[in-house]
């Protein structure tokens, strides 16, 4: 047999008419291929000219915000409130939080997010001279913090006298003492109009764990903590808005009359961006309830849905959505489809909701159906811009709930909004579920969910760094330097696909063993 120069072999290569795998386009006919899901399909790899550390994640959620990362938690009971959310905006994600709860305790929850760090903190609490130990050892008990400015009429504006920490108030033994006997007063403070950079770097060098900001007449106007200082090292990819450099925080809420009563309580506690609840979001309710945001809050960004259509996609952009998210019985614990009959395999979803909202600029939110990291970075490549997380979160620390042993394992409740569970407690409390699922007036609930148990995850603090580096190694593996470029060479049809039998399918995990181990990071 004779063989070609082997110099010759990429010259060689321009001789095929057609590159390998299909384009995008060609995976996701439906009338030659059906309806396809994550699993049904791999991309191919590309050629590696960079390390996975200069791939970035960056990310819009909405048309207005951008994430460092496409992470987002789910507004389920059982995944996301405040100690979730706050978690996932260090990561570089963002949380929204349930909204199956009374609105002044969703309110709570988004009000301890946007608490948890500032940049400058402009609303802090101001003691006077007057107060005594037992009352400001009080006051940091129901706070959670135990350091407080002192001025001389007690409010912001008026004269810095001092300021009391823990220092000075814990093995002091005369509760009855007045704060003035105690307080530190020789103080390190900065000007008013000082930059949060020069700010910083006082603190640093002053060792101190607050800096005080006052105006040319010594008149405490807001504050600096060297904790939140800590916590930017920390956490450099946190979510924060870039005006008040608080943690970004997303949150839920419903179609009906009282869920306006609810939306002017979330924005009263400083939530940056709402996501419409809803299993099917193509409905006069949704339309109304966009319309009604945006002309009542103009600058709150609003996500709607779900949808899997074109069309249902089409309603909501010309409402007004700065977002959408696709989805509708992909859940690992919503039975949507079974029941109902009624959905879309998740795949085709995102593909064909994405192809027609990013000409328009509407960012999109893959929601359901995500078990891994090859299924986060297949959901980007057919257009999305985040994935939303249920499952793959639940049982990890933050989420809500306490865990317990069942056959030797360490579990966690979860449970879809659709389940009867989860239902039964609006009936009681709150109009979430009911109305997510148009079911508010029932006397008969028809599950869409179900509930169950997941394994103990451990803290996302160390399970969203393992996502992370996982798309980046990933987005080396097919080729691009972003998740950005990911979506736009696939459009163009650079990045190509496979259809994956089967056999495939079980060629592609763990085979053959008599046993193993499945760790996914340290």
């Amino acid at each position: 047999m004779a063989f070609l120069d082997c110099n010759k072999a990429m010259d060689y290569l321009s001789t095929y008419k057609e590159k390998d795998g299909l384009s995008v386009k060609d995976l996701m006919n439906s009338k030659v291929n059906g309806g396809l899901t994550y699993n049904d399909f791999l991309i191919l790899p590309g050629k590696i000219v960079f390390t996975s550390k200069d791939v970035s994640l960056d990310s819009k959620l909405t048309k207005n915000i951008t994430l460092r990362t496409p992470f987002i938690s789910s507004p389920m009971d059982t995944v996301t409130e405040s100690d979730m959310a706050i978690k996932m905006a260090l990561s570089g994600g963002i949380g929204f939080i349930h909204h199956n709860c009374a609105p002044e305790e969703q309110a709570n929850m988004v009000r301890k997010v946007k608490k948890y760090e500032n940049g400058f903190i402009n609303d802090p609490v101001v003691i006077s001279k007057d107060h005594t130990v037992a009352e400001i050892k009080a006051l940091g008990k129901k706070l959670g913090f135990t350091s407080f400015p002192v001025t001389e009429n007690g409010k912001v504006g008026s004269k810095l006298i001092g300021i009391v920490t823990s220092r000075d108030t814990e093995f002091h033994e005369g509760d009855q003492d007045p704060i003035a006997d105690i307080m530190t007063t020789d103080l390190i403070t900065g000007k008013y109009g000082i930059s949060l950079e020069e700010g910083n770097r006082i603190l640093m060098e002053s060792k101190k764990g607050k800096l005080p900001i006052v105006d040319d007449a010594g008149n405490f106007v807001t504050m600096l903590s060297l904790t939140d200082l800590q916590k930017n090292q920390k956490f450099p990819y946190a979510s924060k808005s870039p005006h008040s450099k608080q943690l970004l925080c997303g949150a839920s809420i419903g179609t009906l009359d009282v869920d306006r009563i609810r939306l002017a309580k979330l924005v009263e506690a400083g939530v940056d961006v709402v996501v419409i609840d809803s299993s099917q979001g193509d409905s006069v309710f949704q339309i109304e309830m966009i319309q009604f945001i945006k002309s009542t809050y103009p600058k709150l960004e609003v996500i709607a849905g779900n949808v899997v259509c074109r069309e249902q996609a089409a309603e909501l952009i010309a409402a007004g959505a700065d977002g959408l998210r696709i989805g509708m019985g992909s859940g690992s614990i919503c039975i949507t489809q079974e029941v109902m009959a009624c959905g879309r395999p998740q795949g085709t979803a995102v593909y064909n909701v994405c192809e027609f909202s990013n000409k328009f600029g509407v960012p999109c939110i893959a929601d359901g159906g995500i078990q891994n990291i090859g299924h986060i970075i297949k959901a980007i490549a057919l257009g999305a811009s985040c994935v939303m997380m249920g499952g793959l979160l639940a049982g990890t620390t933050e989420t809500p709930g306490d865990y317990f042993y069942r056959d030797g394992k360490r579990l966690k409740l979860y449970r879809g909004m659709g389940s009867i569970d989860a239902m039964q407690k609006t009936h009681q409390n709150a109009n979430a579920s009911t109305s997510r699922y148009f079911s508010q007036g029932d006397k008969v609930l028809v599950a869409q969910g179900v509930a169950g148990s997941v394994e103990d995850k451990g803290s996302i603090v160390k399970f969203i760094p393992y996502l992370f580096n996982g798309l980046q190694h990933s987005c080396q593996d097919i080729g691009v330097r972003s998740l950005a470029a990911l979506t736009e060479e696939t459009a163009k049809g650079t990045v190509r696909f496979e259809l994956r039998t089967p056999s495939a399918q079980y060629e592609g995990g763990v085979h053959n063993l008599h046993s193993y181990e499945k760790k996914l990071h340290n």
